[in-house]
């Protein structure tokens, strides 16, 4: 049966130019306990947006990490120290609820 989390874990998107920047960040949040885990998806995803007035299309990454509300501030922060990018993405995505097993781990890994 999942566990209710009551707002205290979230799921990071975070875009990377490339696949080396995307995994040097990985490995830093992990590394520095600000994120218990954080998946790469290997194959680039294909991103249109809008930026300085135009259109853009880009070949990116995406990171999704798991973490607490607590460590939101650093791990943003440090994000945004490693990135690349003048404007990162960094959304925060609730996690509403999970395995008592998975949030227990995710708990002791942050």
């Amino acid at each position: 049966m999942p566990k209710k989390t009551a707002g205290k874990y979230v799921v990071v998107l975070v875009t990377c130019g490339s696949r080396a920047e995307a995994q040097r960040i990985a490995r830093e949040i992990v590394s520095r306990r600000l994120a218990a885990c954080a998946n790469l998806l290997e194959i680039p995803v294909q991103s249109v947006y809008r930026w300085k007035g135009k259109v853009e299309r880009a070949r990116e990454f995406l990171l999704l990490m798991k973490t607490s509300v607590r460590r939101l501030p650093a791990l943003e922060a440090e994000v945004r120290r490693l990135h690349s990018y003048d404007v990162p993405e960094f959304i925060a995505l609730p996690i509403v609820a999970g395995s008592p097993k998975y949030l227990r781990w995710l708990a002791e890994s942050l």
